[in-house]
């Protein structure tokens, strides 16, 4: 009997270890231009882009970040929280970003566009 608690106990141990690692990637400040269009949207930084999970957070975001677009394609300087993982996603003929973006948090929203760095006309 004491064999089948101590094991008990050893296994349930065990997976609360592996619970913690999961819940312990936690939410990083992120400063970057943002912009969203249909049904995509992208955080591009001085040296990343990551893609952006299209939830309530991401669609507030776009919407706190409309007024202050000029043009369709503008990008907007955010600074948000947020969590980082690798897209697991995988659909064929797509571009699909390596790593993908969820808001937590939206922490500000410049009130002017980012200088474009090419602009066409």
């Amino acid at each position: 009997m004491k064999k089948v608690f101590v094991l008990f106990s050893v296994i349930l141990v065990l997976a609360s270890c592996k619970n913690n690692e999961e819940s312990s990637v936690e939410a990083q400040e992120i400063k970057a231009d943002f912009i969203f269009l249909d049904d995509a949207a992208v955080l591009k930084g001085t040296d990343f882009i990551y893609g952006v999970n299209i939830d309530d957070k991401a669609k507030e975001l776009a919407e706190r970040v409309n007024p202050v677009k000029k043009e369709d394609f503008d990008m907007v300087p955010v600074v948000v929280m947020g969590v980082i993982n690798k897209n697991e996603r995988k659909e064929e003929g797509t571009i699909m970003w390596e790593e993908i973006v969820t808001i937590k948090e939206i922490i500000s929203v410049s009130e002017s566009p980012s200088q474009a760095d090419v602009k066409l006309e």
